[in-house]
């Protein structure tokens, strides 16, 4: 057990480099919220109901991070500071990280299959802060979600969503990413899919600019040789 521990341990340390031990990760209210959702959860499951929701309640008093007991969370899940909503269905692999002032949550009471109203998180994704992410979607392995994006829809494997409501960028994340990326997306413009169409649109402009010029040029040279021959 103190060897999972440890290891739980050292994989927060491999993607936040501010801590200098183990037990300074212990602080953590990331930490402890997981703690304490263990046991939340084990009750739930139980159909010890009030149980859980007593711990639920003291867990969110003392970490600002609310788990309902329901939700279901696979190993080595961080979150990053705190202020994090996640819904009863939510279903949560292993490797993920969620950064502060993330929702995973419902859009209806009636919306999904089977009573499932909130997302499902694939393996190795990682939640920027401030995103929202609704409903019963499913967001793939390694996606990238942006700082305050709001994701509705199904999230493909690999993409990198940005914006209101969320967009896949032009990159996969597999073509950037080689190690751990803080806030899930890379921070600089070019990446937004906004400012990557008017990139776009800007380079077939001057794709037509070069050839209007080609032709005109051309048409130059041809009224230029008839109006020689004419005068011969």
């Amino acid at each position: 057990m103190l060897g999972s521990i440890a290891a739980y341990l050292d994989s927060i340390k491999a993607r936040d480099p501010a801590p200098r031990s183990r037990w300074e990760i212990l602080t953590y209210p990331g930490v402890w919220a997981l703690a304490l959702h263990r046991v939340a959860h084990w009750l739930f499951r139980g159909e010890l109901y009030l149980l859980a929701r007593i711990v639920n309640h003291v867990s969110r008093f003392l970490t600002a991070i609310d788990i309902h007991p329901g939700a279901a969370i696979g190993a080595n899940f961080f979150i990053d500071h705190g202020f994090v909503v996640i819904g009863e269905t939510a279903e949560i692999g292993d490797n993920v990280t969620i950064y502060q002032c993330v929702t995973l949550g419902g859009t209806s009471p009636d919306n999904g299959v089977g009573g499932k109203r909130h997302p499902t998180i694939s393996d190795g994704a990682i939640i920027g802060s401030g995103a929202q992410v609704l409903g019963p979607i499913v967001v793939g392995p390694r996606a990238r979600i942006g700082a305050n994006a709001v994701v509705t829809k199904d999230v493909p494997e690999g993409a990198v969503m940005v914006g209101i409501p969320a967009r896949q960028t032009l990159l996969d994340a597999k073509d950037y990413q080689k190690n751990f990326v803080p806030y899930g997306t890379p921070c600089t413009e070019r990446f937004d899919p906004a400012t990557q169409q008017l990139e776009i649109l800007r380079c077939e402009v001057e794709t037509l600019r070069i050839k209007l010029a080609a032709l005109i040029e051309q048409q130059g040279g041809e009224n230029d040789a008839a109006g020689k021959r004419e005068r011969a």
